[in-house]
Formats: structure tokens, C-alpha cells, sequence
């Protein structure tokens, strides 16, 4: 974030825009989750309903992930079609007047397995414990700490395999960084994200993203956190 207290006030509306836009995208991809859609066709329409709902683009390549894809936090989208019983990951950012966003939900497209409920149960309380631990003065590894820790004492601590956020502005990815290492301290008025994850090679993925403001505590989005069964 700049430094210049009202250039700072404008950047942050420009990002809750760009957040609204992702929020909207969210609305229609829920509506087209359907058997036999695609990786691929999902994400182009996430693309193409950023530009509809006033965002100038995609702040990076949109991620949708279906099934055992979900493990790959990178996963590239591809020509695969939506079966019942899997879980579906997207994640997504807009750009509004050159701020980002940055959003992620997993949901699941018919009833999931008892594992799959489990593991989102699990990352759904590490996100509330981190986004809890956002605050003015904390420092950076604490609020990983407080996502980290409980996933290991869930028995997933090997499977969480990145750090659980960072800052967001007219980047994507800057400062502050959330993870064990960062020596960084959180500051009011900066805007990160909250996104642990846990993944399964070769059976599934599940990741929760929202972005907050340090100093307010709330998330922007205005979509639940708890599992969405389609």
C-alpha cells in the first residue's frame, strides 16, 4: 500500500470494487456448474464475466480445479468434464481501475465424501482462526501459525504446502508476506488475503481465500465460507 493516506483510502475502495466484481463471478459460476462442463470452459467464463460486471480483466490465470486436481494449488485448467462427487476449486482475481482481488472458494458439486467434509471442516476453522489473528501489530508468521497449527493438529500438517496469504494492491502478490519465515508486522490500512488449504495427491483439494483489511477484522466477501453443495 502507498503511504499517502488518501491515495491509500482510494486504493482500498478500488480493491473492495475489484472484490464486488469477483463476487459477482462467483454468482454465475455457481449457476453453471453442471455435468460435463469443463476446467476450461469454467474459467473462460470467469474471464469473460469479470468484463461484464465493470472489471478491466483477470488480476492473474483464474484456477479451476476439479476432483484430485484440487491438489495442484497451481493447477492449470484443462479440457476435463464436472462428474458428480467432486469438489470444485476456483480461484479468481479482477483488476478495477488497477487494483486486485483475490478470492477462492471449493465447493462440492453433489454430496461429498465423508473425507472431503472433514478435510473442508478442518480448513474452514483454520481460516477463521487466521482471519481472528489479523490484526494491527501481529506479526506476519503468527497469523500463519494460527491456520498452521491447527492443521497439524488435525493430522494435516505435511499437506498444507504454502504459506497462508499475503498482501494484495496493485500487485497480486506483495508485501506482507504470511508465512512461518516472514519477519514482517501487520499495519493498519493493509490489505491481505487468508487462504489455507489442504491437498491430497491424487484424491482432492480444498482451499478458502478471502482478502481483509488490517484494522477492520471482516472478510469482503459476502459468500459463506461454510461447504456449498451443489
Amino acid at each position: 500500500m502507498r503511504s499517502d493516506r488518501a491515495e491509500s483510502a482510494l486504493d482500498v475502495s478500488r480493491m473492495r470494487r475489484a472484490a464486488a466484481v469477483t463476487d459477482g463471478v462467483f454468482d454465475a459460476f455457481l449457476r453453471a456448474l453442471r455435468p460435463g462442463v469443463t476446467e476450461l470452459e469454467l474459467a473462460e467464463l470467469v474471464r469473460s464475466e469479470i468484463l461484464s460486471l465493470g472489471g478491466e480483466g483477470e488480476a492473474f490465470d483464474t484456477i479451476v480445479a476439479f476432483g484430485a486436481s484440487g491438489a495442484e494449488p497451481h493447477h492449470v485448467p484443462a479440457d476435463v468434464p464436472l462428474e458428480r462427487g467432486m469438489l470444485v476449486t476456483v480461484d479468481m482475481g479482477a483488476k478495477f481501475e488497477g487494483m486486485c482481488s483475490d478470492f477462492t472458494r471449493t465447493v462440492a458439486f453433489g454430496e461429498p465424501s465423508p473425507e472431503a467434509r472433514e478435510i473442508y471442516a478442518i480448513v474452514l476453522e483454520a481460516s477463521r482462526r487466521a482471519l481472528a489473528a489479523v490484526r494491527v501489530g501481529a506479526a506476519c508468521r503468527d497469523v500463519d501459525a494460527a491456520a498452521r497449527s491447527y492443521i497439524a493438529e488435525r493430522g494435516y500438517g505435511e499437506r498444507y504446502i504454502h504459506g497462508t496469504g499475503h498482501g494484495v494492491g496493485a500487485l497480486i502478490h506483495q508485501a506482507p508476506t504470511l508465512n512461518a519465515k516472514s519477519e514482517e508486522i501487520l499495519a493498519e490500512g493493509e490489505v491481505v488475503t487468508v487462504e489455507p488449504g489442504i491437498y491430497i495427491p491424487g484424491v482432492l483439494g480444498v482451499r478458502i481465500e478471502d482478502m481483509v483489511e488490517v484494522g477492520d477484522g471482516r472478510p469482503w466477501s459476502r459468500h459463506t465460507t461454510e461447504l456449498i453443495v451443489i
